[in-house]
């Protein structure tokens, strides 16, 4: 429950912080420096500004606003800032439009205008607003009209006022500061990205590698901050945040779907997780546009698709924590609030009520906390997975002990051997040597088995043990071994190693009423190129002089001596024996 109570604690902070900011913030929107419009309404395209000179075509609540019709009209009345300098200018949230037109009516009908095209508004250095300048207001002037031709956006309507000086219409230097710490911040987790996708190559990574640069450009283009930097058309900084909106939340979505440990999600679940994160990068992606022919019902549509991303999240998060999904109480603590945040914007934006844009600072705090709280998360999911392919590294390396080590001697086994064997006779392991043990059978049979495996055991230590760092032994089954040996003198030291076998047996295995004896066959290669021959041969050939020691009395050595050539001219060949 820490994740929890961290983000109770994150989040109270931040209610607290954004009405500090918001207070003020709201206190600046009512003074008499900021004007807002007093009544709204909506037209077709074809309704004419004399047409809207009786007070009877407006709605003058605060409610029933409408983005869906072909022109949007604002009223404001001149007593708002009597008293007070004159507006000199609109200013409005950044939204697309296709044209709007001031005009400044007085006393006696008379008209004063000023149009716009969407090209022609100029953006704040910091605040995701845009701004126009007024026709002439005048001590004459009973009211200022708005007509908005296809409105994209409620709160292009709502966020509305009039101002005399510019210094009254952007965003304050605390609220600047904030989104400045928001994006210092979600460079942070960008980096983890980064390292963690180094060394995870896991693609809920990149996932989240692409929600943070999703939010990162949300922050910017929804908090103006990108105007500070460069000055863009008000269409494109209109587009890009909900761009970004869609992009991010589609991104946390695939994340979800990828990031919480197997078995968190059922399969149905977390293939309705994928697949409602593509639906909202590509439906919501596609509203955000504002295209002109979609006027009447993107703003809807937008809000309308992009809140099931909200829904499965939360079900996808409820899921996996009663399936006892630790990393999804992380992701939980960090979405909670971004959802609240979330779904305070939706209904905000569907115009059920009118806020200042201050509000949006719920939004960037929310995401200061998911940025921290979701970096706990891939970091503690990031150990986990070490663990667990350390542990499944290790059961690796156990079965492939298994299966290429002699469970009873420890020394390879003759698949292992196999596997390898082109390998090590291109690294000069050119003498093969193969050993059996004397009347065996008996000891099994007079000792029992037990002993019989003790004398094995022995056997395999007086191979091994004789510290020749150029010398493999192998189990190849029964009381056969093989030892490939390398460098000078080979045969000498093969002979060693089968003098070593008796006297290992007699120290380790007391009571036996005989010394227990080797055989052994080797083939010494003398390559005047490099040899194609494979194991089978060398066995077969190593196994005919083992067998030929036996002969000749056991406890004794058969060598053979092989020249190979590309093409053999009839080889000489010399087979000796040596006895003990």
């Amino acid at each position: 429950m820490a994740p929890v109570r961290l983000t109770f604690w994150l989040w109270m902070t931040a209610v607290l912080l954004a009405l500090g900011l918001a207070v003020p913030a709201a206190a600046k929107d009512s003074a008499p420096a900021r004007f807002h419009p007093l009544c709204h309404a909506a037209s077709d395209a074809d309704r004419e500004v004399s047409a809207m000179l009786d007070r009877a075509s407006w709605n003058c609540t605060a409610g029933g606003w409408k983005a869906s019709k072909p022109s949007a009209w604002l009223r404001f009345e001149a007593e708002a800032w009597a008293g007070q300098p004159v507006p000199r200018f609109f200013v409005t949230r950044t939204s697309r439009h296709e044209r709007i037109t001031l005009y400044a009516l007085d006393a006696g009908g008379t008209l004063r205008s000023r149009s716009f095209a969407e090209s022609d508004g100029r953006a704040f250095d910091g605040g995701p607003v845009f701004r126009l300048p007024l026709p002439p207001v005048t001590s004459a002037t009973e009211a200022v009209l708005v007509r908005i031709d296809r409105p994209h956006s409620i709160p292009l309507l709502t966020e509305a006022v009039l101002v005399h000086d510019l210094g009254d219409a952007g965003r304050s230097v605390k609220e600047m500061m904030l989104l400045a710490l928001v994006l210092g911040m979600l460079v942070l987790p960008l980096l983890f990205d980064v390292t963690f996708f180094l060394v995870l190559r896991e693609r809920f990574v990149l996932f989240h590698a692409g929600m943070v640069v999703a939010m990162m450009g949300y922050v910017m283009f929804a908090g103006g901050a990108i105007s500070v930097a460069v000055g863009l058309p008000v269409a494109v900084l209109a587009v890009m945040a909900p761009l970004c909106w869609a992009a991010g939340c589609g991104a946390a979505l695939l994340f979800l779907s990828t990031f919480l440990e197997r078995g968190a999600l059922s399969r149905a679940m977390r293939r309705i997780t994928f697949w409602t994160g593509c639906w909202t990068i590509a439906v919501p992606g596609f509203f955000a546009l504002q295209l002109h022919r979609t006027q009447a019902f993107d703003d809807t549509a937008y809000f309308v698709t992009i809140t099931p991303a909200a829904v499965v999240v939360s079900v996808a998060i409820i899921h996996a924590i009663l399936r006892g999904s630790r990393s999804a109480k992380f992701v939980g603590a960090a979405w909670f609030p971004l959802i609240l945040a979330s779904l305070e914007r939706l209904v905000r934006g569907l115009g059920v009520y009118a806020g200042p844009s201050s509000l949006d600072l719920m939004m960037f705090f929310a995401t200061g906390i998911e940025v921290v709280v979701i970096s706990l998360a891939i970091a503690d999911r990031f150990l986990a997975i070490r663990n667990e392919r350390d542990a499944a590294l290790t059961e690796a390396r156990m079965l492939e002990q298994i299966s290429t080590r002699d469970s009873l001697t420890g020394l390879m086994n003759r698949r292992a051997i196999e596997a390898r064997f082109d390998e090590l006779l291109a690294q000069g392991f050119d003498t093969f040597a193969l050993v059996d043990l004397d009347r065996f059978k008996a000891i099994n049979d007079l000792h029992g088995h037990q002993v019989g495996d003790a004398a094995l055991i022995a056997c395999a230590k007086a191979i091994r043990g004789s510290g020749d760092r150029d010398a493999i032994a192998v189990r190849l089954g029964g009381e056969e071994f093989v030892v490939l040996l390398r460098g000078e003198d080979t045969l000498e030291r093969a002979e060693a190693l089968r003098q070593a076998i008796p006297i290992r047996i007699a120290q380790d295995v007391p009571g036996l009423e005989l010394p227990v004896t080797a055989s052994m066959g080797v083939i010494v290669l003398a390559r005047a190129e490099r040899s194609t021959m494979q194991f089978a041969e060398f066995y077969a050939r190593a196994d005919a002089l083992m067998y030929e020691a036996k002969a000749s009395g056991r406890n004794r050595l058969a060598y053979e001596r092989l020249t190979v050539f590309s093409e053999p001219p009839a080889p000489r060949r010399r087979r000796e024996s040596r006895a003990a």
